[in-house]
């Protein structure tokens, strides 16, 4: 690793921990949506709206360190990026449980399911890999099975797909559902940038 004169903040490890601590709260809660009724989908989206606004309060709490920080524990684009990835991930959780509100979805396809347990796992393992960043220790196996669940996820979203336009007649249910299953997709490819970023700041750092 390289050698650094000057001390680093590490409250960026404790941010970035408690940013992907939110992802975990926000892909449980679309987990409960699933098997939940109307009423219950409501107060569950709310609660997600919630923790999405907490990822949001991390989120500017990391960016104005990053803005007062001359030296940073790694560089500063990535942590950027990584960030702004994180994010993302929890904004597209939070916009598929509000249109299946919004949409008054009935039952969800079974394969929903799949997508929503692909980004459960993801979260936790994300949560776990946050800490980690300080010593840049045992990251390889994070990204290596972030990755290998977000290509599960792609098998999931295609067989989904061919599902709903077999079996939804009602055109508007099913551009409804198809927007819903294309958001948790675009929510498993941002976990998998997460991975990639960190991949590309530990490869930097070595």
């Amino acid at each position: 690793m390289p050698l650094r004169l000057t001390p680093r903040d590490t409250t960026f490890f404790d941010l970035l921990t408690e940013l992907a601590q939110h992802l975990v709260t926000g892909s449980n809660l679309l987990a409960e949506m699933l098997g939940a009724d109307r009423p219950e989908r409501k107060e569950l989206a709310k609660r997600l709206s919630e923790a999405e606004h907490d990822a949001d309060e991390s989120t500017h709490s990391i960016m104005r360190r990053l803005n007062q920080t001359f030296v940073t524990p790694f560089d500063r684009d990535d942590i950027y990026e990584l960030t702004s990835s994180l994010d993302d991930c929890m904004d597209f959780m939070e916009e598929a449980a509000d249109l299946i509100v919004l949409y008054r979805i009935g039952e969800l396809p079974a394969r929903v399911s799949d997508q929503v347990q692909v980004l459960q796992r993801a979260a936790e393992l994300t949560a776990e890999a946050m800490p980690r960043l300080r010593g840049m220790n045992d990251l390889a196996e994070y990204w290596v099975e972030v990755n290998r669940l977000e290509n599960q996820a792609d098998k999931a979203h295609r067989k989904l797909l061919a599902e709903l336009f077999d079996n939804v007649s009602d055109p508007i249910e099913l551009m409804k559902l198809k927007e819903i299953v294309e958001i948790l997709e675009a929510a498993a490819d941002g976990f998998e940038k997460v991975a990639n970023t960190v991949e590309t700041i530990a490869l930097k750092e070595s």
